[in-house]
């Protein structure tokens, strides 16, 4: 198996289920991603501690057995290996090589055969569905900002899915304390976005090209200027939902 470097597992571990879940390890079948392009290699976990690989619809057959403290090893013919749990769902086994910070990728065949079949999709699922939701989460419980509005479908205009970033925090020569946020959305666009930690308020900066002036758009909370910022980025007009003001 293709072993990657990746930093972002060890953040997302506590997310994790264990390697001892061996009812959600034997129940599916999962692919190895290689990135070799036309093979397609399936490991399946039987419950006896039988192996079948298939590569290409050709079979061959190994042992697994899972040996406690989140370790498990694989006896190929030829060769044998033993790995550290690394991450763990439904969807992804990240298989850690003992000794090595590095892991091979294997992908339940039903997300496989969708979107999960390439490292660089693995590592963006990741970041969205358990590093974006964190930092939104820490976000909210800082600065008493809530997604409740739109977990109710309450904006007429949804901005796609998106990655979050914190970039920096700082205070102006006012006092004003804030922070600024990378977001990148899932169609390709990107932008920042600032909270105002004394009201959560958040605003984008407008700034048109061979214009020196810079505008602040204004937004009752995060949710309503992830939005916004959205709609400017793409139509490079300001949405009214949840505005506030406007200033430069």
């Amino acid at each position: 198996m293709k072993t990657y470097i990746s930093d972002i597992i060890p953040r997302i571990q506590r997310f994790s289920q264990k390697l001892d879940n061996l009812t959600l390890l034997t129940n599916q079948h999962w692919v190895v991603i290689d990135e070799i392009k036309n093979s397609k290699n399936v490991y399946i976990f039987r419950q006896n501690n039988e192996l079948l690989i298939s590569k290409n619809g050709q079979v061959e057959k190994a042992k697994w057995e899972y040996l406690g403290h989140n370790s498990l090893l694989i006896d190929m013919k030829e060769n044998s290996y033993l790995f550290k749990h690394g991450f763990f769902d439904e969807n992804i086994l990240a298989l850690k090589i003992d000794s090595k910070n590095e892991y091979a990728f294997l992908v339940n065949e039903t997300r496989f055969d969708k979107e999960l079949n390439s490292v660089e999709n693995i590592i963006e699922f990741l970041n969205r569905q358990y590093i974006a939701p964190k930092i939104r989460q820490d976000i909210q419980s800082t600065s008493g900002i809530s997604s409740d509005k739109k977990a109710k479908n309450y904006f007429g205009y949804s901005s796609p899915n998106y990655e979050i970033s914190k970039k920096t925090e700082s205070d102006s020569l006012f006092g004003t304390r804030k922070e600024k946020y990378l977001i990148r959305f899932d169609d390709g666009l990107s932008g920042e976005i600032y909270v105002k930690l004394k009201n959560n308020q958040a605003y984008y900066k407008d700034k048109k090209q061979y214009d020196w002036v810079t505008v602040e758009h204004h937004y009752e909370d995060f949710d309503f200027c992830v939005n916004a910022l959205h709609y400017f980025l793409k139509t490079g007009k300001r949405l009214n939902e949840g505005y506030i003001i406007s200033y430069s």
